[in-house]
């Protein structure tokens, strides 16, 4: 059962496509956080390292984190992460990054094989889920 007294904060994170499509980056209710699929987009709205899994997954990681920092999570609170390559043969350098990241944290984590995204020159995405603490 859902507890709807509990309210709701929706963390947007500028994108042209959030009011489009209906999503924000994060939302956060109660001590939950979940953070949508993050793709490697630079602040000037292109694909950050084109060809580089390991170079965009970074920049997933550095959205996602400043989305759970948002609201109010931290790396880590950090429960579970999924991340989607289009080519799983490349996982290793995404794990260097994810690893870079949470090697003391360790979430549980999932890698698993797309067949594109949105924009071609993306490699990957990354999903996260936090807990928050109660203060």
């Amino acid at each position: 059962m859902t507890d709807r007294t509990t309210p709701r904060r929706n963390i947007a994170s500028g994108s042209p496509l959030e009011p489009e499509i209906g999503f924000c980056r994060a939302v956060r209710k109660g001590a939950h956080v979940a953070v949508a699929g993050t793709a490697p987009i630079g602040p000037d709205g292109g694909t950050v390292g084109p060809g580089d899994v390991h170079a965009q997954t970074v920049r997933c990681l550095d959205i996602a984190e400043a989305a759970l920092k948002e609201a109010g999570a931290t790396l880590e609170d950090v429960v579970r992460t999924r991340i989607m390559l289009t080519d799983v043969t490349a996982w290793k350098e995404a794990a260097r990054a994810h690893g870079e990241r949470f090697a003391d944290i360790r979430p549980v984590t999932t890698f698993v094989e797309v067949s594109r995204f949105i924009d071609p020159l993306w490699l990957v995405e990354i999903e996260v889920d936090a807990i928050v603490d109660a203060p």
